[in-house]
């Protein structure tokens, strides 16, 4: 192990991670790139299914390529006896498990969180599911949008015609984000009480936490959040905004010191501020119409630029409706040279740093491997652990 890595907070921790798709795998990339040693276990052949998600990076998934760098790949049938038993040789010696097989699956393999944390009791386990043991729906299966589907979120998300799903995996990513901090808890646990822990997370229970306040929301008001599009569901004016050149820019106010710094330093008109029909968020909920057409009428002979120039003077925030192209060459990203290149079985490929920077600590940004590139080698170690 090299010294910058020995230097990450996760060196040392030896994760097993028998893991398809998204959530699972990204929770173990995120240790990896903090310096854990992440080896992922993956079907004889094709490996994970997300390998063939699409084929537009350099022939690989786009998908599989953001959530499986700095990993090791072992190619393991674990119902074949010598695999199995490879396996738990590994488990032997591993800080944390992860899977996230179909409902069922692990329980009868033995696999499940409980059942290895009995076998290995300073092992940090964790179930991935759908939708949580117990519960009519613990055996159903689960993929992304569908657990959109089921907590409510595509009745909230869209325009008022059309309902939308989100446009990334956030089940999915929010899952993977609480088995991460569900792992770092118990291993920060672990470092006082020298015991594991078994634990669970499921796409349901995740969006459930993110789709706490539209549920209250509802509860409270007896009607639910109403579909805005761009626009925000319960604060005036937060949305988009046409420019005088055409060009769409997005502000928001969030309190009535803003609101009174909008009429007065970008709309030219103190007194608007005060006006009955916009005096506080809910007036300016009620009559949201009547004031974005008032608000596009008075920037109607400014350009986008010009328009941004004076919100930023103003100290309201504001962003540009950017594409996905732009966001490629967005300066806040190369200025602070966050976009970075990691290997690949088909060549480099752009990637970025995490979000979370720690002053002088370099996180690992190692290669995406092929599947079971790592078998013979890590198949070698256990042979060797075993003779000592």
């Amino acid at each position: 192990m090299d010294q910058e890595k020995r230097a990450l907070p996760l060196s040392g921790v030896t994760v097993v991670s028998l893991e398809q798709a998204i959530a699972a795998p990204l929770a173990s990339r995120h240790l990896a790139d903090w310096g854990a040693r992440v080896i992922k276990i993956e079907r004889p052949g094709r490996g994970d299914f997300c390998r063939d998600y699409d084929f537009v990076l350099n022939g690989m998934s786009s998908q599989f390529v953001w959530t499986n760098r700095s990993k090791e790949s072992l190619a393991l049938d674990i119902k074949q006896p010598q695999d199995r038993d490879a396996l738990e040789s590994l488990l032997a010696g591993a800080d944390v498990f992860l899977q996230n097989l179909a409902p069922g699956a692990a329980q009868r393999l033995g696999l499940d969180a409980k059942a290895l944390v009995e076998r290995f009791p300073r092992l940090i386990a964790c179930d991935i599911s759908g939708y949580g043991s117990g519960g009519p729906y613990s055996d159903k299966k689960a993929y992304d949008l569908l657990v959109q589907c089921e907590t409510g979120l595509l009745s909230i998300n869209g325009s008022e015609d059309h309902p939308a799903k989100g446009a990334i995996a956030i089940a999915d990513i929010a899952t993977g984000m609480y088995v991460l901090n569900g792992v770092l808890m118990a291993l920060y646990a672990r470092e006082r009480t020298g015991r594991g822990t078994a634990f669970e997370v499921s796409l349901f229970d995740a969006m459930t936490e993110w789709m706490s306040y539209p549920s209250l929301y509802t509860a409270g008001a007896g009607k639910p959040l109403k579909r805005t599009g761009m626009r925000h569901a319960t604060i005036a004016p937060y949305g988009p905004f046409r420019a005088g050149d055409g060009k769409t820019v997005f502000f928001g106010i969030q309190n009535e010191r803003e609101w009174l710094s909008l009429c007065t330093n970008v709309l030219g008109d103190a007194d608007l501020a005060s006006d009955p029909r916009f005096a506080t968020n809910p007036d300016r909920m009620v009559n949201r119409d009547e004031l974005e057409r008032l608000i596009e009428s008075r920037i109607a002979g400014t350009t986008s630029d010009q328009l941004l120039a004076q919100l930023e003077q103003a100290s309201i925030a504001n962003a540009r409706l950017n594409s996905v192209e732009e966001f490629l060459d967005h300066p806040q990203l190369h200025s602070r040279h966050r976009v970075v290149n990691v290997g690949t079985p088909n060549g480099a490929v752009t990637s970025y740093l995490p979000a979370i920077t720690i002053p002088g600590l370099t996180p690992q940004m190692g290669p995406v491997p092929a599947v079971g590139q790592h078998t013979d080698a890590i198949l070698s170690e256990l042979r060797e652990r075993a003779r000592l």
